[in-house]
């Protein structure tokens, strides 16, 4: 065996030293390495299978109704709803008021209040993974009352402004000119308003002042005779002279009209040739219109001629009662001043009168006309 000198033997040991801490410094990090690797790669495994069924958690929402008053609103409709594509949920509050949604799929959402009588509320909201949702108490406020107001005027009532209308209408603003509609849609008048019309026009001052002037006429002419002269003789003429009006008026211009259903009144055409208009005005002296809106024969006026003729014979003179002739008589002379007031009516009247309402003239082109239907007196065929 070789002997080695002491400086070599001290050598080999301290380089034999000086390697091993080497060697097992270099070592380990290679085995960590090793076996850190796996252990990176599982735990981010774990993590993302852990954190994936954390975030589609589903939670809860919940809450109470309340009215103004602090009270439970029970029945309340609740609508709950999303910002992706799901379909909304709906539920009714219980009887304490409260509410709730369960297996909601968090994220944003958004819940709606109705209820009959109240004000629509709202409120929104985010939902975490696995929540429990409590939405902060909703108070439902009263809906402010919005009331529609239909006011329905009545016929009657429509009726009752053009008589008021009506008898404001006088000939140079003296003499009533109460009988003539300008309306061309004038409403059919009910029985009051037909005694209400010749009540007017029987006791107008007016009426009497001209009842007064045809006896002093009659009285310069001793047409009845048998009146005698004076005083005593005006004011017997003057008497059957307004009981002619009087009578008159009251049956052919309220009673009869009210049994047979026809208006008294006389429309003005105002449009139409010359001819056409003077062969209307004529024709309405023995034609009227119907409370139903259609033309006919002028029974109450034509019978109310005759029962005022007839009337007539109980106070003239015995030398004067001519019976049914001087009825006749009478009746065929009330149609002729009918017609002849008429044509007045249809040229003149109208622009001596005053207080006239707005209206506008009858269209012969079209129907609903204030013509006369059905007759061969008439250019154009009527349809009002």
């Amino acid at each position: 065996m070789p002997k080695y000198k002491p400086w070599v033997v001290s050598l080999g040991l301290s380089l034999l030293f000086c390697g091993f801490p080497a060697a097992a410094q270099s070592q380990p990090p290679i085995v960590g390495e090793a076996k850190s690797r796996p252990l990176e790669t599982q735990g981010t495994g774990a993590s993302a299978v852990q954190d994936q069924p954390e975030q589609r958690l589903p939670g809860s929402i919940s809450g109470t109704i309340v009215d103004p008053t602090g009270g439970a609103v029970a029945g309340a409709r609740v609508r709950l709803s999303r910002e992706d594509q799901s379909p909304d949920q709906e539920v009714l509050s219980g009887d304490d008021g409260q509410f709730a949604f369960a297996n909601v799929a968090p994220g944003p959402f958004g819940i709606t209040i109705t209820l009959e009588g109240f004000a629509t509320q709202a409120s929104a909201g985010i939902l975490r993974p696995g929540e429990s949702y409590t939405v902060p108490q909703i108070a439902m406020a009263l809906a402010t009352a919005v009331t529609e107001v239909r006011v329905v005027v009545s016929r009657a009532e429509v009726a009752e402004d053009q008589i008021k209308a009506q008898e404001k209408q006088r000939v140079l603003g003296v003499v009533p000119n109460f009988y003539v509609s300008y309306d061309h849609h004038a409403v059919p008048l009910n029985s009051r308003q037909k005694f209400e019309l010749a009540w007017k026009t029987t006791i107008d001052p007016v009426s009497f002042g001209l009842t007064g002037a045809i006896a002093g006429i009659q009285q310069s002419q001793n047409d009845f005779s048998g009146y005698g002269q004076g005083a005593q003789g005006y004011a017997r003429r003057f008497g059957a002279s307004y009981g002619n009006f009087l009578t008159s008026t009251y049956i052919g211009g309220a009673i009869l009209p009210s049994l047979l259903k026809q208006d008294p009144r006389y429309f003005y055409k105002g449009s139409g040739s010359k001819r056409s208009r003077m062969l209307y005005a004529i024709a309405n002296s023995v034609i009227c219109k119907g409370d139903n809106g259609h033309w006919q024969a002028n029974y109450s006026s034509i019978l109310g001629s005759l029962a005022a003729g007839g009337i007539s014979n109980l106070y003239y003179p015995p030398e004067n009662r001519d019976g049914l002739e001087l009825t006749f008589e009478n009746a065929l002379i009330g149609i002729g001043e009918s017609a002849a007031v008429n044509l007045l009516q249809e040229f003149v009247m109208r622009k001596l009168t005053r207080n006239l309402p707005n209206y506008e003239p009858a269209n012969p082109q079209s129907p609903g006309l204030n013509q006369c239907p059905g007759t061969a007196i008439c250019d154009k065929k009527p349809g009002r």
